[in-house]
C-alpha cells in the first residue's frame, strides 16, 4: 500500500500575510520544458496538488505552455482555494520580454499593465496574489518613475495584483528594490542550497528586516538533488556550471554511502533557514509532487546534519 502523503508545512510569506506551502508548485514543471505533459495530465496534476495542500502556483509566460494549462485547471477549481504568483518576464525585447530577443525589454508602466491584464485573461481570473518583475538585466529601468514597478503599483491599487516584488539573481538589485519600500516579496535563485548559500550574506538579513517574503528558486539545483543519478539529472535538466556539478556529485555520493535521501536532505536544508518562506519546485507528475511533499514534511535526524557538517563544513 502506498503510504499516505503527509500534510504540507506552511509559512507566512512576509508582510503579504499569505500562508504558503513551503514547496510552492513551479508551473514550469508542466510547461513541456522538461518533458511533455498533456493538457489533461496538467489539469489533473494541479487539482491533485491542491488536494495535498500544494496550492501555491508560481507561473510565468516564459515557462513554456504552462500559463494556458494552469488556466484550464482554474476552470475546475475555486479561485479562493489557490494562491497564484506570476512574472513580468524582462529578459529581452522579444514579445512580452521573453527569451530570444537581442534588445532590452519594454520597462514602461503601460506595458506592465497590458502584460498583467493579458495574463489574467489567459488564466481566467481577475487578480494575481503576487507579481514579480522577472530577470531585468538592469535595475534602473523597472525602478524609474514611469517604469515597470510603477505599473505594478497601479495594478495593486485597483486590486488586479495584491502584492509586488522582483525575481532575479543579482543581490544588489534586490537590495535596491527593497530600499524603495514597495517590495512585498522576492524570489532569489541558485544562491541558497546545499552547494551555495550566498543569500545569507546580505539579502536574507535585508529581507527579514523589511518583512519581505522570500521565495528560494533552485533549492534542488535544477534537479541535481532529486536523488537520481547525477549524470541522468544533468541530461534532463541541462545544468552546466561545472563547479556546482562536481560539488553536487560529492554530496550525492555521500548520501549513497550514508543511506540518506538526497531530496529530503536538500529540501530540509532549505527549510532550516527560517528567513526563506517558500522553495518553488516544478513537478512533471504526481509521484514527483508527492516525493517533494514527503521530503518537506519529514525532518532528518540531527545526527545526519552533524555528519553532513563534518563532511562538508556546511551548516543549515
Amino acid at each position: 500500500m502506498t503510504p499516505a502523503v503527509p500534510a504540507m508545512p506552511r509559512r507566512r510569506l512576509g508582510r503579504t500575510e499569505l500562508e504558503i506551502p513551503v514547496i510552492p508548485f513551479g508551473t514550469q514543471g508542466f510547461g513541456n520544458n522538461f518533458g511533455f505533459v498533456s493538457d489533461e495530465d496538467a489539469v489533473a496534476l494541479v487539482k491533485h496538488a491542491v488536494s495535498l495542500g500544494a496550492n501555491h502556483f508560481d507561473c510565468a509566460r516564459c515557462y513554456g505552455d504552462s500559463l494556458r494549462k494552469l488556466g484550464l485547471a482554474l476552470r475546475e477549481i475555486p479561485r479562493a482555494d489557490v494562491i497564484i504568483t506570476g512574472r513580468l518576464c524582462c529578459h529581452s525585447n522579444a514579445p512580452w520580454g521573453g527569451y530570444g530577443g537581442d534588445g532590452e525589454a519594454d520597462f514602461t508602466a503601460d506595458r506592465a499593465v497590458r502584460d498583467v491584464e493579458e495574463q489574467l485573461e489567459i488564466l481566467g481570473t481577475d487578480y494575481f496574489d503576487g507579481m514579480l518583475i522577472h530577470d531585468p538585466p538592469r535595475i534602473e529601468p523597472p525602478l524609474a518613475k514611469d517604469g515597470t514597478l510603477a505599473g505594478l503599483l497601479k495594478l495593486k491599487a485597483n486590486g488586479q495584483v495584491r502584492h509586488v516584488g522582483f525575481g532575479m539573481r543579482q543581490h544588489h538589485f534586490h537590495l535596491e528594490a527593497i530600499a524603495t519600500g514597495d517590495v512585498d516579496f522576492l524570489l532569489c535563485f541558485n544562491d541558497y542550497h546545499l552547494v551555495r548559500q550566498t543569500a545569507v550574506d546580505e539579502l536574507l538579513p535585508a529581507a527579514a528586516a523589511a518583512d519581505v517574503g522570500v521565495l528560494n528558486g533552485w533549492s534542488i539545483l535544477r534537479g541535481l538533488f532529486t536523488g537520481t543519478d547525477i549524470d541522468e539529472a544533468l541530461e534532463k535538466g541541462g545544468y552546466r556550471d561545472e563547479s556546482d556539478i562536481e560539488s553536487a556529485r560529492l554530496i550525492w555520493q555521500w548520501c549513497q554511502r550514508e543511506e540518506v535521501d538526497l531530496l529530503q536532505l536538500a529540501i530540509q536544508f532549505c527549510l532550516r533557514e527560517t528567513r526563506i518562506h517558500g522553495n518553488p519546485i516544478g513537478s512533471l507528475n504526481a509521484s514527483q509532487l508527492e516525493a517533494n511533499i514527503r521530503a518537506a514534511a519529514t525532518p532528518l535526524d540531527d545526527k545526519v546534519w552533524a555528519k553532513f557538517e563534518v563532511e562538508f563544513g556546511i551548516t543549515g
